[in-house]
C-alpha cells in the first residue's frame, strides 16, 4: 500500500529519501515520526539508513539507485561514503562519480533494469552507470522535461510519468521500460513525481497532501497489492521445503 509521510511539514518525499528494493536511505534530522513511518513499513526487509550527501539532506535529489547499486555525487565526502559503505548490503555496489549534473537523482530514473537519463548526461557518467547499477540506458525526455528523474517514479512493476505526456510518449516509454506507465499526479495536483514519492515493487510512500484518487492510481499502477518482497516468498519457500523434508525423514 502507499503511505503518507511528511518530512518537517514538507511533502517532497522524493527529495529526503531514496528507496530501492534492498535498501531506504532516509535524510538525518528528520522528526522520529518520519523515520517510524519508515520503519515500521520496511524494517523487517530492508535497512533504513540515515545519511546526509556533500553535507545536505537533499539524499534523494542527489543520488540514484536500485537493488544492484548506489551512485553519489564527487561532493560526497569520505566519512559520509564509508558510513553508507557499512550500512549496505554487501551485494550492493557503491560508486562516487563526477558528473557535470550533479544532482543524480534528477538526472536519472531507474529501476532493477532500465535507466532513462538526461540527454546531455556525460558517456562516462552512462557507462558507469550501466556497470553499476547494471541497467541499459536511453536517453530520454518526458513531456519535453529533460530533468526525467523529477517527472518520473518508476519500480520493476509500473511506473508515473508528468502529468501532460502525451499518449504516444506514453507507449514509446512503455516500450523502452517494458512496464506499464500512466500519466499521473502527487501531492494534490503536481507533476514533480520523482520529487513527491518513493517507491520499490512492494511500498510507497508519497506526501501528505496526496489525494485519494492518486494514492488509487499509485496502488494500481504499481501493483502495491500483490507485490511482496522477493527474497521474502524465496525464504519462506525454503522453510517450508526444510519442513517437508524434516517431515519426510
Amino acid at each position: 500500500m502507499a503511505v503518507r509521510v511528511q518530512f518537517e511539514n514538507n511533502n517532497e518525499i522524493g527529495v529526503f529519501s531514496k528507496l530501492t528494493n534492498t535498501y531506504c536511505l532516509v535524510a538525518i534530522g528528520g522528526s522520529e515520526t518520519f523515520y517510524s513511518v519508515f520503519e515500521s513499513e520496511l524494517l523487517d526487509t530492508i535497512p533504513v539508513v540515515h545519511i546526509s550527501v556533500a553535507g545536505c539532506r537533499i539524499i534523494g535529489r542527489l543520488c540514484v539507485g536500485n537493488r544492484h547499486g548506489l551512485l553519489v555525487p564527487n561532493s560526497t565526502t569520505d566519512t559520509e561514503l564509508q558510513h553508507i559503505r557499512n550500512s549496505l548490503p554487501d551485494t550492493v555496489k557503491i560508486q562516487r562519480i563526477e558528473e557535470r549534473l550533479s544532482a543524480l537523482g534528477n538526472v536519472i530514473a531507474c529501476n532493477d533494469y532500465v535507466a532513462l537519463v538526461h540527454p546531455d548526461l556525460d558517456k562516462e557518467t552512462e557507462e558507469i552507470l550501466t556497470d553499476t547499477l547494471k541497467v541499459e540506458c536511453f536517453r530520454q525526455t518526458i513531456a519535453s522535461e529533460q530533468l526525467v528523474g523529477s517527472y518520473s517514479a518508476l519500480s520493476n512493476q509500473g511506473g508515473i510519468v508528468h502529468p501532460q505526456t502525451s499518449t504516444n510518449e506514453l507507449d514509446e516509454l512503455s516500450s523502452l521500460l517494458q512496464i506499464p506507465l500512466v500519466a499521473g499526479t502527487i501531492n494534490r495536483g503536481s507533476g514533480h513525481i520523482g520529487s513527491g514519492m518513493v517507491v520499490n515493487d512492494w511500498s510507497a510512500f508519497c506526501g501528505m497532501d496526496t489525494t485519494s484518487t492518486e494514492i488509487s492510481v499509485i496502488e494500481s499502477v504499481f501493483k502495491l497489492g500483490e507485490a511482496q518482497p522477493s527474497y521474502i516468498t524465496t525464504k519462506i519457500r525454503s522453510s517450508l521445503i526444510d519442513r517437508w523434508v524434516v517431515y519426510c525423514i
